[in-house]
């Protein structure tokens, strides 16, 4: 018998995501670090263990203060710059690799930082559910507790600091250790998100309002049901336009968006990894007509569900 399972889990189990650590920067001030576009299906993080650091915005904004313990997202896989916001010429860095890992180093003598660079792995498909419903930027201040995250924003201190000793030292399964640390700090980091005060609008915002609860754990839960916005709101105890200016205002897009991506991605899960025929699928995804599932999964996903299961993008 399988346990049930909470929104969140149950978005990873539908698109699954690798963590993988690629470097620690060990730098002194002044430093600068201009890392391009990330590739389809990949998604950056920092994690800063050490320091300070100022993350620009390439859209003009406001430049991001980072301290030890934020975690930083990079849900759209954007170029991106840091540095240590002195505006002196940056001291070339060199890497070297240790047991494990690669350390990138420089020889500045300023203000220290201690910072990993890594990425969530997951396939293009996938990614595109998560980068449609998180925020662009999520940084998570760790170590600031507000009282609905001081759990979790223990936990989150706690990982760090075993990702910290094993960056650190050349212990057996390292590597292997360093990835599956990676992978918790996704699940952890959005968890403490959608428990923090402010969090724009997206899945985390939704999570963390306790009266759309029941809705979206149906969504995730059963996408195959015929779900109508009167039966959501009904399982909110709300009227139906209560429901529909609380979901859009709290997502950013509707239930029946939400419901439709669900749909589209377990259906694209099925096809690559089942024998089951494209109506039986399409019966389990909520279309009781083959034809209009098969329009359907085009419009979303750009090629025919026979298309798909060969292999097509």
């Amino acid at each position: 018998m399988s346990p049930p399972l909470d929104w969140l889990s149950r978005l990873l189990e539908i698109t699954p995501v690798r963590g993988q650590l690629d470097l620690r920067c060990l730098y002194g001030a002044p430093w600068r670090i201009d890392q391009s576009e990330s590739a389809p299906g990949e998604i950056p993080y920092h994690v800063m263990l050490g320091g300070t650091a100022v993350l620009e915005d390439p859209a003009g904004g406001k430049p991001q203060q980072l301290v030890a313990g934020d975690i930083v997202l990079l849900a759209d896989g954007d170029a991106h710059t840091l540095h240590d916001g002195g505006g002196r010429r940056a001291k070339r860095s060199r890497e070297r690799a240790v047991a494990n890992l690669v350390v990138s180093e420089n020889a500045g003598v300023g203000a220290r930082l201690d910072m990993l660079c890594g990425r969530f792995v997951l396939s293009p498909v996938h990614a595109r559910l998560l980068r449609a419903y998180l925020p662009t930027r999520l940084i998570a201040h760790s170590a600031e507790r507000t009282e609905g995250a001081a759990d979790t924003g223990l936990h989150l201190s706690n990982l760090l600091a075993l990702m910290r000793v094993e960056t650190g030292s050349d212990s057996l399964g390292g590597r292997a250790m360093l990835n599956a640390l990676s992978t918790a700090l996704f699940a952890l980091t959005l968890r403490f998100a959608s428990e923090s005060d402010q969090v724009p609008a997206g899945l985390l915002a939704l999570a963390g309002y306790p009266r759309l609860a029941p809705a979206l754990d149906a969504l995730f839960h059963d996408p195959g049901h015929p779900w109508t916005l009167p039966a959501l709101a009904q399982l909110c105890n709300m009227s139906r336009a209560t429901f529909v200016r609380l979901f859009q205002e709290k997502l950013g897009r509707s239930a029946s968006d939400l419901l439709t991506d669900i749909r589209m991605t377990v259906a694209a899960n099925e096809l690559r990894t089942s024998s089951a025929s494209t109506g039986a699928i399409a019966e389990s995804v909520g279309y009781q007509s083959e034809a209009a599932f098969q329009r359907a999964f085009k419009l979303h996903m750009g090629v025919t569900p026979a298309g798909w299961r060969r292999g097509g993008n």
